[in-house]
């Protein structure tokens, strides 16, 4: 049979990396591929405990359906931590539970773009929201990136060139894949740079609360004067991602775009899940349990840094960053880590290989290393790994 699929599949390629990557599934690979939690740090008895509590005095609520919106009392807790630790000022009316952060992409992708489409993102940007964005037919213009994050007179050149450009993309804190973090400077500018150009913002911020040292920044979100910024938040990175729990803010009228777009996929979100979740945040000290996790990060950061500049050549650029869960490396321009990629998992470790990040480009000499979900021994040994493949290549 000819089977007739819709137009949008045209735009969804099975990627030659993820076939790769199959392969760090072997449990003797040192995989720094994923953007994996470290499992040893879920809580796991407590969540039993709460399970337990929420079945025994709200079972049949917890197993029944629920609002699209989500959990009322979570997202409250959420409407009150975002305004606390971002500057922003949301009730729970201006929070949607998603399946992960990476539904609130889909979603969005589903609320703003139709065929043909701009957005723009920074250079290099998160690979799963360019396939969630893709699926919609969009056309992505990349804005060059620095140490501060987006440069903004790029911005605009880029917004004059595309008038009509229908979302910006960012990641502010802890980028995905570089491990930057935007200047206040730079939030407050994109802000202003979108309500003079009438152009929506979608701030992803998954990583906000991994910071290690250095200061804690307010949103882009708290700099909006005109309702121009959406934002994404999870459970996933502190807490623990097999729930599947995050969510997107902003202005009531836009999340109520999200509600009935979301209301045509599932309805809602797991109910026990957020019960649960909001049970753990009543019972116990999530601020606690962050710290935790903290110091674990900050330690094997601190040891992949250390690997990089022992065991890589000496004339590669690497970020340096204060908080997420990636490293991102610049080799030199001969070098193309998709080959280099192939020759790691010969010697089982595996990397994320840079094109991927980049929507348009085919550049090729860059590299993404996670450093979270790896003892300390074995980033070391994996980092060496790629080191002596590189010096011998």
């Amino acid at each position: 049979m000819e089977y007739k699929y819709a137009k949008r599949m045209e735009h969804i390629k099975a990627s030659e990396i993820r076939e790769l990557l199959k392969l760090t599934e072997k449990p003797e690979v040192i995989s720094f591929a994923g953007g994996l939690p470290a499992p040893e740090l879920f809580p796991v008895e407590e969540i039993k405990a709460v399970n337990d509590h929420v079945l025994d005095h709200h079972g049949e609520q917890a197993l029944q359906y629920a609002t699209t919106e989500g959990y009322k009392p979570l997202r409250e807790w959420i409407a009150k931590r975002m305004n606390a630790n971002l500057g922003t000022s949301f009730s729970d009316d201006n929070i949607m539970i998603t399946h992960g952060s990476q539904q609130a992409l889909d979603l969005s992708g589903k609320v703003f773009l139709d065929e043909g489409d701009v957005v723009l993102c920074e250079s290099p940007t998160y690979l799963a929201a360019i396939s969630a964005f893709n699926a919609y037919g969009c056309r992505f213009v990349e804005v060059e990136t620095d140490e501060e994050g987006m440069i903004i007179t790029e911005l605009e050149k880029a917004l004059k060139v595309n008038p009509g450009s229908k979302l910006i993309y960012v990641i502010p804190d802890f980028q995905n894949p570089t491990g930057r973090t935007w200047s206040l400077k730079r939030r407050r500018e994109l802000a202003d740079m979108a309500a003079k150009y009438q152009v929506m913002v979608l701030e992803d911020n998954p990583y906000g609360e991994l910071r290690y040292e250095g200061e804690f920044l307010p949103s882009v979100k708290s700099f909006d004067r005109v309702g121009s910024v959406v934002c994404t938040g999870t459970f996933s990175k502190v807490f623990c991602p097999g729930y599947r729990i995050g969510w997107i803010a902003g202005e009531k009228e836009v999340i109520r775009k999200y509600v009935l777009v979301k209301q045509g996929v599932d309805l809602q979100c797991n109910t026990i899940a957020q019960m649960v979740i909001a049970a753990y945040l009543e019972k116990y000290d999530i601020d606690a349990h962050i710290n935790k996790i903290r110091e674990v990060y900050r330690k094997r950061r601190d040891v992949a840094l250390d690997a990089v500049s022992r065991y890589f050549p000496s004339d590669i650029k690497y970020t340096k960053p204060e908080g997420g869960l990636f490293l991102w490396i610049e080799l030199g321009e001969s070098v193309n880590t998709v080959d280099l990629l192939e020759k790691c998992l010969e010697y089982d470790v595996a990397f994320v290989p840079g094109n991927s990040f980049y929507p348009n480009q085919n550049k090729c000499n860059t590299l993404r290393i996670n450093f979270s979900n790896m003892q300390e021994d074995k980033i070391t040994e994996g980092i060496a790994r790629i080191g002596r493949i590189l010096r011998h290549s």
